[in-house]
């Protein structure tokens, strides 16, 4: 079977393109992926078989070789780091909580910075 690696796949019009370890360009559709997997990231290796449709090749039976680790995963900060950030996110927290036992939540300017800092940690947590 044929080996390539994806050149570009659009998850939300369910197809892509696979540029085959031989040159050639493969219209790859989201009815060739295997069960389960629903997106591809540029540079995964694939293996699949070939058949001649109306626009020339198309990937059939695909099977993920290797999927590229993603560009977030790559630049996120060491583990070390955000130990540092979960521990002054948690004080930060209490004081917030403190707030809200008294009934009262927090003022405008510092609800925004707050929601900003928990929605920053919730990305670095989730790449």
């Amino acid at each position: 079977m044929p080996t390539g690696k994806v050149k570009f796949y659009d998850e939300d019009k369910g197809f892509g393109f696979v540029q085959a370890d031989d040159g050639q360009e493969v219209y790859l559709h989201r009815t060739a992926l295997p069960a389960g997997v629903t997106s591809l990231r540029t540079g995964a290796r694939l293996e699949f078989g070939i058949a001649d449709g109306r626009r020339g090749a198309q990937a059939l039976s695909v099977r993920l070789l290797e999927q590229p680790p993603s560009v977030v995963k790559m630049k996120r900060k060491p583990a070390d780091d955000m130990a540092v950030i979960v521990e002054d996110l948690v004080k930060l927290l209490d004081g917030v909580g403190a707030q809200l036992r008294r009934g009262r939540y927090p003022e405008g300017r510092n609800a925004e910075k707050v929601a900003a800092v928990l929605r920053r940690v919730a990305d670095e947590l989730d790449a």
